[in-house]
């Protein structure tokens, strides 16, 4: 299938992720990721510590790092697009004024031998109070009710609609500006680059909607498996699109998908990764398991869908190693690497940077000491 894709759209597919890392001299070949986030982490806001952090990464044998690049209605790099669409081309945060982060990453990371692929985290979400939101309260998309206001955790999120073609344009010209500027070695996504079930019903889709279906309005059922699909295929189109777009401007760059598991992703985020693995749209799949349960986090890894991927893709699985007021214990950390090395995935990857040893009940000592057990 992926042999047949690639045909199809007259592309090239980049060299695997983990025959980068080889070429790179890395002791191991598994992958190795850490996610750096401007939530809850100051990483990304001062020169200094950004390039203590990857060096620290690099002696703990780290390999790969994802710096997020998209989050809060904001680029975290100096953006042109972003600039003629909102006006400010920069997260205003003030450590990331005067300099390029992201070309900082790249040119440490690079140095230090790391792969970095930047996260293009927010995908189509949005804070409710953003710039962007109030600018296009067109490329919104709400319920059947008209509310469009989604919450993640304290926060008000909306959603830019992915199926309108001005949405879809902004979104591609920001992955093109990234990929086609910077020495990056692949981009990544992940659930946000779908859309919550319950939306999807604005003016634009319910017209497109009965345009397709023979002047029907949308399900009032968010979950009816027609308008599921109808919405997911959409979405899967528009992958295909973004995909084309990333090899026509740096044929080399690895296409990452960070989904959750594949039934949540398609019925929560509309978001069918099985089928964008099965097309070639994913070149490295990261699958976050976040789960306490060691028998739980073992069963993700045995779904069929998870299995078919890894015999053609690398497939790292992403594990939590702990949240602001969540800790999470380096025996729970070493327990689940450990399954994920007897499956023989690709990799293992981490949630977050900060909570490494940074953040943690446990010293910062001992989660090192134990680090170094793991990564050895």
């Amino acid at each position: 299938m992926i042999l047949v894709f690639s045909m199809i759209i007259g592309i090239t597919f980049s060299a695997p992720l983990q025959a980068k890392l080889s070429n790179k001299n890395i002791t191991s070949s598994e992958i190795r990721g850490v996610w750096l986030t401007n939530i809850d982490s100051d990483v990304l806001f001062d020169s200094d510590r950004l390039k203590n952090s990857l060096q620290q990464l690099r002696k703990f044998k780290f390999n790969t790092v994802y710096p997020t690049v998209w989050n809060w209605g904001y680029t975290l790099y100096p953006s042109k697009v972003a600039d003629q669409e909102i006006g400010i081309a920069l997260d205003p945060t003030p450590g990331l004024q005067n300099r390029d982060m992201l070309q900082e990453v790249i040119n440490e990371g690079h140095k230090q031998k790391l792969t970095v692929i930047p996260w293009f985290e927010f995908g189509f979400m949005s804070p409710a109070d953003s710039l962007l939101a109030k600018k296009h309260p067109d490329w919104l998309t709400s319920r059947s009710d008209g509310t469009n206001i989604v919450k993640e955790g304290i926060h008000d999120r909306v959603w830019l609609n992915p199926f309108h073609p001005e949405v879809q344009k902004f979104i591609e010209d920001l992955i093109v500006e990234i990929v086609s500027n910077y020495n990056i070695d692949g981009i990544q996504f992940d659930d946000h680059f779908g859309l919550p079930s319950e939306l999807g019903y604005d003016f634009y889709t319910t017209n497109l909607y009965k345009l397709e279906n023979n002047g029907k309005l949308p399900p009032k059922d968010s979950k009816d498996p027609q308008w599921v699909k109808w919405r997911t295929d959409k979405i899967t189109e528009y992958m295909k699109r973004v995909f084309a777009a990333i090899k026509k401007n740096n044929k080399n760059c690895i296409v990452s998908v960070a989904p959750n598991p594949q039934r949540f992703s398609y019925e929560y985020f509309l978001a069918d990764w099985q089928k964008w693995e099965r097309m070639g749209l994913i070149e490295d799949l990261v699958l976050q398991v976040y789960r306490n349960d060691l028998k739980v986090f073992t069963s993700e890894l045995a779904y069929p869908e998870v299995q078919a991927a890894k015999k053609h893709i690398p497939v790292s699985i992403g594990i939590l190693a702990g949240l602001k007021n969540r800790s999470v214990p380096m025996t729970q950390i070493q327990s689940q690497v450990e399954k994920v090395r007897d499956q023989k995935f690709a990799g293992i990857s981490f949630f977050y940077y900060e909570t490494l040893w940074n953040i943690s009940k446990e010293k910062a000592q001992k989660r090192q000491q134990t680090w170094q057990k793991i990564l050895k």
